[in-house]
C-alpha cells in the first residue's frame, strides 16, 4: 500500500515493459519464462501468443538428445545439501503420476479423526538425514537391501525425533512476523477459487455431459490489424456473451454465432485483467492512459476501470499518484469481493467497486516497503516487499478488504525474491526459494499458510522436473495449471513415456496434495497415451481438465472428480486436419481457455502484424470456440 524507493537505473517504468523487453522479464538480465496462459502471461512476440504447440499440445517435437530416457539407470549423484534453496531430500520415488514414496510411518488416521501432536516450534528435531534419491520419472524399484536401509535411517530419525517425519514438507524459517502496517474465471489453470464439494471429498460440479459430447467448430474470431505486437490479455463468460480483449478497446460476442453484441471503447490498450469478476459480470481493467504511437509503442499503464459485461459498458475508471507529478503506474488488478486492488513496482492501490473511489492508494515508507501486487478471489491477500534494493524480504498478508489493515502475516524465507498466490482461502502460495527451479516456472515450492493465524501449515516441495505448473516470474496472480480445492492442492506431472514408452504416447497425470500434510493423496487422474491432462479450474468439488491429444486426434474436456480423480467426458473437439490444424495455431500452454456448458473457447493473449499471422498451421486466430450444442 505504499510507494517503493527509486528503481535501480536503467530499469524500464510500471506497466507492460517497452516493445524491446519481453513482458513480466525478471531484474537482472534473467531470460524471460517460457510462454504459459493465464492473464498478463508473456509470450514470444514472433509467435503472437500462438504458433506450434508446446510439449504435445500439437504435432510432436524431436525428443531431446542425449539425455537418458525415463527410469533409465544414471550415475549416482551426491545428495545435496538440505536447506532453501535446494530440492528437499526425500525417499526414493517412483515414476511419473504415482504417489511419492515415503519412508515406513505410523498409519495415519481417517480423516476427520484426530492426528498425533506435533512438536511446537523450537522444539529440537532430529538432524534430517540425506537419503538416496532417484533421477525424476525413475522406475527403477529399490532392492530389497536398499529398503532395508532406508527403513532404518527412518526409524533412527523417528525414535530420536520423537514426531512423523513427512517427505515433501516442512518449513526451515520462523512462519510469522506481527503485521507491519465473486465468482472467477481461471483461463488455462489460473488458481481459481477454492472449493468444496459439499458431503465428502470430490463431486457436487454443475458440468455435466449432454446427450452428444461430440464438438464441432462454432466459430472464429479474426487477428484484429495491429501495427506492432500488442497484448490482448483477458476474455470471460457470461450467459450469453464471450468477451474479449481487442485494440483499444473490449468486445462482446454472441456465445452461440460469434457476432458482436457490444464493444467498450477505451483511451489505450488493455494491460491488465482480473480473473475474478462478480456474480453479476462485473470484471476490472487496467488500461493505458492514450493510444501507442510510434516509433515508441508503449504508453503509461495507469488506468483502473471497471466493466459491465451485461450491458457493455465502462462503468468507472481512476488513477492514483505515485509521487510527484507521475501517476501510479500498475501492471496486475483483481478483485475481492466490493474491492478492486491493483498493483505494480508503483505500490499497490485500491478502489470501491461499485464507484471506483479510493479506498487506498502507494505511501512513502521508512522501511522501503510497497505491495507488488494482491491476490483476490474468496480474500485480499498482499504479496509486499521492504527492504533496500538487493537486500529485500517478501511478506505475505491477509487484508481486511475495506480497510486494507493487515489481518495477518507470514514472512517468506530468505531466497525469495517474489511470490505468486495460487488461492487466498485456503491461502497458497507458490515462490522459487533460492533460485532453485531453473525451467521458468517460477515455482520450487508451495506455501500452504493459515490466513487467520499467518502460520504456516505446511510446505510442498515442487520438483521443477516433474510437476507443470508455472507461475509469472514477477506477477502476484498469474499461476497457471495449479487449482485449489477441498483443501487438496492439485498440480499436473510433466509429460513422460506412456505405457508403450513410444514418444508419440507420451502422457502425464493430475497429482493431488493435502493442504494441512503436504503428503500425496493415493488417487491420481491419468491422462492416458498420448494425452496430456491441463487443469483449467475447479466446478464444485470437481476439476474442469484439457486433454490434449495425439498428433492425429482432436482434444478433450473432461470433468475429473477431485475425490476420486475418475474422469467424465464433457466435449470431445473434432479431429480432422483443418480443426486440428486450427487449435494447433495456438500455444495452448500460454493461450486463454474457458468452458462452460458445452461451449468451448481459445484466446489469443497477442495479436502480431499481418506477415505474422500466419503459422506453420496455417491462419491464426484471435479466438475461436466449439460446441457440442450442434
Amino acid at each position: 500500500m505504499t510507494q517503493p524507493p527509486p528503481p535501480p537505473p536503467n530499469q524500464p517504468p510500471g506497466g507492460f515493459p517497452p516493445p524491446d523487453q519481453p513482458p513480466n522479464q525478471p531484474p537482472g538480465g534473467y531470460p524471460p519464462p517460457p510462454a504459459a496462459g493465464g492473464f498478463g502471461a508473456p509470450q514470444d512476440p514472433a509467435q503472437g501468443g500462438q504458433g506450434q504447440a508446446h510439449g504435445g499440445f500439437g504435432a510432436p517435437t524431436p525428443p531431446p538428445q542425449g539425455q537418458p530416457g525415463y527410469g533409465y539407470p544414471q550415475a549416482p549423484q551426491q545428495a545435496p545439501q538440505s536447506g532453501y534453496g535446494y530440492p528437499e531430500q526425500q525417499a526414493p520415488q517412483p515414476g511419473y503420476g504415482y504417489p511419492e514414496q515415503q519412508a515406513p510411518q505410523p498409519v495415519p488416521p481417517p480423516y476427520g479423526y484426530p492426528t498425533q501432536p506435533q512438536q511446537p516450534y523450537g522444539y529440537p528435531t532430529a538432524p534430517q538425514q540425506h537419503l538416496p534419491v532417484p533421477p525424476p520419472g525413475g522406475r527403477k524399484k529399490l532392492s530389497a537391501q536398499a529398503m532395508i536401509i532406508v527403513a532404518a535411517v527412518v526409524a533412527v530419525a523417528l525414535i530420536v525425533g520423537g514426531g512423523v517425519w513427512y517427505a515433501n514438507s516442512g518449513s526451515d524459517e520462523p512462519t510469522d512476523a506481527k503485521p507491519a502496517g465473486g465468482t472467477s474465471q481461471s483461463p488455462n489453470g489460473g488458481g481459481g477459487e477454492a472449493t468444496t464439494g459439499g458431503s465428502g471429498l470430490g463431486g457436487n460440479g454443475k458440468e455435466k455431459p449432454g446427450a452428444d459430447t461430440g464438438a464441432s467448430l462454432a466459430f472464429r474470431i479474426d487477428v484484429p490489424k495491429v501495427p506492432d505486437t500488442t497484448p490482448v490479455d483477458g476474455s470471460w463468460l457470461t450467459d450469453r456473451t464471450y468477451v474479449k480483449t481487442g485494440v483499444n478497446s473490449v468486445v462482446g460476442y454472441d456465445i452461440a454465432t460469434g457476432a458482436v453484441s457490444w464493444t467498450i471503447p477505451l483511451a489505450g490498450q488493455v494491460c491488465g485483467a482480473s480473473r475474478h469478476m462478480t456474480a453479476d459480470h462485473k470484471v476490472p481493467i487496467l488500461f493505458e492512459e492514450s493510444k501507442r504511437v510510434a516509433p515508441r509503442y508503449y504508453q503509461s499503464c495507469n488506468q483502473v476501470g471497471m466493466l459491465d459485461l451485461n450491458t457493455g459498458k465502462l462503468l468507472w475508471s481512476a488513477s492514483v499518484g505515485g509521487g510527484g507529478d507521475q501517476k501510479a503506474r500498475f501492471s496486475e488488478v483483481t478483485l475481492s469481493g466490493a474491492t478492486v486492488a491493483a498493483g505494480g513496482t508503483d505500490g499497490g492501490a485500491a478502489f470501491d467497486a461499485a464507484t471506483g473511489k479510493v479506498r487506498w492508494k502507494p505511501q512513502s515508507d521508512d522501511q522501503n516497503c510497497f505491495d507488488m501486487g494482491y491476490g483476490g478471489g474468496a480474500g485480499l491477500v498482499a504479496v509486499r516487499k521492504c527492504g533496500k534494493y538487493g537486500a529485500q524480504s517478501i511478506l505475505v498478508q491477509n487484508l481486511d478488504p475495506v480497510s486494507g489493515k493487515p489481518l495477518s502475516q507470514y514472512k517468506m524465507p530468505s531466497g525469495v525474491q517474489y511470490a505468486s498466490i495460487v488461492s487466498t482461502k485456503p491461502l497458497v502460495v507458490a515462490a522459487n526459494v533460492g533460485d532453485a527451479a531453473d525451467d521458468g516456472s517460477s515455482i520450487s515450492d508451495f506455501f500452504s499458510i493459515d490466513e487467520k493465524t499467518g502460520k504456516l501449515r505446511t510446505k510442498i516441495t515442487a520438483n521443477a522436473d516433474r510437476y507443470a505448473a508455472e507461475c509469472g516470474a514477477t506477477s502476484v496472480e498469474e499461476c497457471r495449471q495449479v487449482l485449489v480445492g477441498d483443501d487438496r492442492l492439485y498440480v499436473p506431472t510433466e509429460e513422460h513415456d506412456g505405457s508403450t514408452g513410444e514418444y508419440s504416447d507420451e502422457t502425464n497425470e493430475i497429482i493431488a496434495f493435502d493442504l494441512a500434510t503436504g503428503r500425496t493423496a493415493p488417487e491420481k487422474a491419468d491422462a492416458g497415451d498420448g494425452y496430456t491432462l491441463m487443469p483449467l479450474r475447479m466446478d464444485g468439488g470437481d476439476i474442469i481438465a484439457y486433454k490434449a491429444g495425439p498428433y492425429d486426434k482432436g482434444g478433450q474436456i473432461v470433468s475429473v472428480n477431485a475425490g476420486t480423480m475418475k474422469e467424465t467426458l464433457l466435449m470431445a473437439t473434432p479431429s480432422d486436419k483443418g480443426n486440428r490444424d486450427i487449435v494447433s495455431s495456438f500455444s495452448l500452454t500460454g493461450a486463454e481457455l474457458l468452458y462452460a456448458d458445452g461451449r468451448f473457447f481459445i484466446g489469443a493473449t497477442y495479436a502480431n502484424k499481418a506477415r505474422e499471422s500466419e503459422s506453420s498451421y496455417g491462419k491464426k486466430y484471435h479466438a475461436v470456440s466449439f460446441s457440442t450444442k450442434g
